[in-house]
């Protein structure tokens, strides 16, 4: 069960360089295509604030990274429980502020990935 908070990790990790990526780089091309809910045009106006939620995406994704680089079996559980948590929380707030679809693309894996560190802990 130890590799298992691993793998969620690397996934969770890729969802947010993906939403990096879209919110820094295209934020007012491929976006538009993902963000379907949001009114076309909104998008150039707000460049500016989706660069800066790509970037804390960015942040995120960092931190799950790294987390299954940490030699030390503990810390590494912990790093990735901070940040599982952290996603977890942004993608109940989305969910609830903005669109279900939030929680279950960001908030059911992080909530998965916080359940395998919980077991890894006591497993």
């Amino acid at each position: 069960m130890g590799f298992l908070y691993k793998i969620l990790a690397i996934v969770v990790a890729l969802q947010h360089v993906y939403f990096l990526y879209l919110e820094m780089f295209a934020w007012t091309t491929k976006a538009k295509k993902v963000f379907k809910s949001m009114p076309e045009h909104l998008f150039e106006p707000t460049k500016t604030l989706a660069a800066n939620q790509g970037l804390y995406n960015g942040f995120l994704a960092a931190g799950l990274v790294w987390s299954v680089f940490i030699a030390d079996t503990l810390w590494s559980i912990y790093i990735a429980l901070f940040f599982f948590s952290c996603v977890c929380i942004a993608g109940v707030y989305g969910g609830y502020t903005a669109s279900k679809t939030i929680f279950y693309v960001q908030g059911i894996p992080a909530l998965l990935g916080i359940l395998a560190c919980i077991a890894s802990l006591f497993g």
